[in-house]
């Protein structure tokens, strides 16, 4: 089963105070960078995968999706999407993406956001939602980049020059990394760039678009927090077509 750090207290706290859980989608700086690859939602099947707060499905339906089908493994979280605003047209479940199970070409758009990066199977969750999507339906997703979550180490190293360089570490060795973000002993599943994109096609995708995403001027000037970013990318976006 998933590991479900979001219904713990310290967790969960820590995780309504970040900008993108105040905000909303407005908050989360590689939105922008998703967006642009959505297909268009006009009378739209979508599932979203790690659901959270359900901001992107909320965004779904004002975009024209006739149905939305959000999954969370996190009773708070659900709850939260619930008390935010109830609409019709969305769905939200409880479910634990390692064990998920999606009507067959059910969907015309699978959505994800910073979760497949907690999924031990994930090569059995891609052959699921390859399967779940219509032909032509499209996979969108943003995770944690390969190389950000090599690290071992939670800062940055600097030379004698005063250089900083992130630490990559062991970044053949995929597997189980354990890291501490808003509460200790958080396991996410490194797997090298290639290995991601090649499970992808493996489970019968077409690639159409892959960003190891970073701000850009103008994030910077309206973000300065978001300087780091700049030197490494903490996020993959990527784009495939059933």
């Amino acid at each position: 089963m998933t590991q479900n750090i979001y219904d713990t207290p310290k967790f969960f706290e820590g995780y309504s105070q970040l900008p993108r859980s105040v905000e909303g989608l407005a908050g989360a700086p590689e939105w922008p960078a998703l967006r642009a690859l959505l297909p268009d939602l006009n009378g739209k099947s979508v599932v979203d995968l790690g659901c959270g707060y359900g901001w992107f499905s909320r965004w779904a339906v004002e975009h024209g999706a006739q149905q939305v089908v959000g999954l969370d493994v996190s009773e708070k979280m659900l709850q939260r999407a619930v008390a935010d605003g109830e609409d019709p047209r969305i769905s939200y479940r409880l479910a634990d993406l390692e064990q998920l199970q999606l009507p067959s070409a059910g969907f015309d758009l699978a959505y994800s956001s910073l979760a497949f990066h907690y999924i031990v199977n994930l090569p059995g969750l891609l052959r699921t939602l390859h399967e779940a999507l219509a032909p032509g339906g499209k996979l969108v997703f943003s995770i944690e980049h390969p190389i950000y979550m090599a690290s071992l180490h939670p800062d940055w190293v600097v030379d004698a020059q005063g250089r900083k360089f992130w630490p990559v570490d062991h970044y053949q060795v995929e597997g189980p990394r354990s890291t501490n973000w808003l509460a200790d002993g958080v396991i996410k599943q490194h797997r090298t760039l290639g290995t991601l994109l090649n499970l992808l096609i493996a489970s019968g995708f077409t690639l159409d678009h892959v960003n190891e995403w970073g701000p850009s001027s103008q994030d910077l000037q309206d973000r300065p927090g978001l300087a780091d970013e700049a030197h490494r990318p903490m996020m993959l976006i990527v784009a495939a077509t059933r």
